[in-house]
């Protein structure tokens, strides 16, 4: 009870979030440290639930009474450390009398600047925004051009020359459609299926700006910034597009590319 009123009933919320990832450890919330965006978060909700619209702060827990619950941030997927999302979903249980738009700006008030809630809305209660997902977008940028890019040094890879697109585009061609991506994945220990299936790979230039875009079903650890390095051994001459076949067929991550630094790559979008 809270004034005399009834508790409010717990409703399902999905989130859609943008952050610029450099100073934070990754998504995932770990106990030991308290950069994440997950955790920065979960943070901010639970002193939402402490403290109802419009009433006094409440304690965390009044004497003779139940701690509450921990709020449980989940989320679409796992972003690397500096990786960065303009997209990224998560859904959230929460007892609250707000509405959706004062959830977010309430969010927005309290979080880091580098973090933005972009909208909240209302779903099912089994909405989940792992499982649920039917695949994500991913945009690797990378610079080519004679002046230092000062504004987007945290959001790009520099190149020290353009490497050759079409050669590029050709190893994309092996790597798109249904495959055992063993060789892309940065978890040794890996024990699910590395089959994923990688519906388009974009690559395109925009002045001096290169832009690999990957649209899939589903994304293993590091796997699109091994698959970035790849692509750039292949347009620098050190490996032939041909060998994106060998590569797939082998599954041992020793074959592929080098892994493409996190600060050029950003989660785009999320679909349900």
């Amino acid at each position: 009870m809270r004034d005399g009123l009834e508790k409010p009933v717990k409703q399902n919320f999905k989130l859609t979030i943008a952050y610029d990832g450099s100073r934070y450890h990754g998504w995932e919330a770990k106990p030991d440290e308290e950069m994440t965006i997950q955790g920065k978060l979960a943070q901010v909700l639970e002193k939402m639930e402490r403290m109802p619209e419009g009433k006094v702060k409440m304690p965390v827990k009044a004497p003779g009474k139940t701690a509450k619950t921990p709020v449980k941030v989940i989320g679409a997927g796992r972003t690397d450390a500096g990786v960065h999302a303009k997209g990224m979903t998560a859904n959230v249980h929460l007892e609250t009398e707000r509405s959706a738009e004062e959830i977010r700006d309430y969010l927005n008030r309290y979080l880091p600047e580098d973090i933005c809630v972009r909208e909240v809305r209302q779903v099912s209660e089994r909405f989940h925004s792992r499982y649920h997902a039917v695949g994500k977008t991913y945009c690797y940028t990378c610079y080519v051009g004679p002046l230092k890019p000062v504004f987007n040094r945290k959001y790009v890879y520099v190149l020290e020359s353009m490497p050759e697109i079409e050669k590029m585009r050709r190893a994309a061609e092996y790597l798109e459609g249904t495959h055992d991506f063993a060789s892309f994945c940065g978890n040794p220990g890996m024990k699910k299926s590395t089959v994923r299936t990688l519906e388009a790979i974009e690559i395109s230039q925009n002045g001096s700006y290169l832009n690999f875009t990957f649209h899939g079903n589903g994304f293993l650890q590091h796997m699109v910034r091994i698959l970035v390095g790849t692509l750039l051994e292949v347009g620098y001459g050190r490996r032939t597009p041909e060998s994106m076949a060998e590569l797939l067929a082998e599954k041992k991550r020793a074959l592929a590319g080098f892994t493409a630094p996190a600060q050029g790559l950003c989660l785009m979008k999320v679909d349900y």
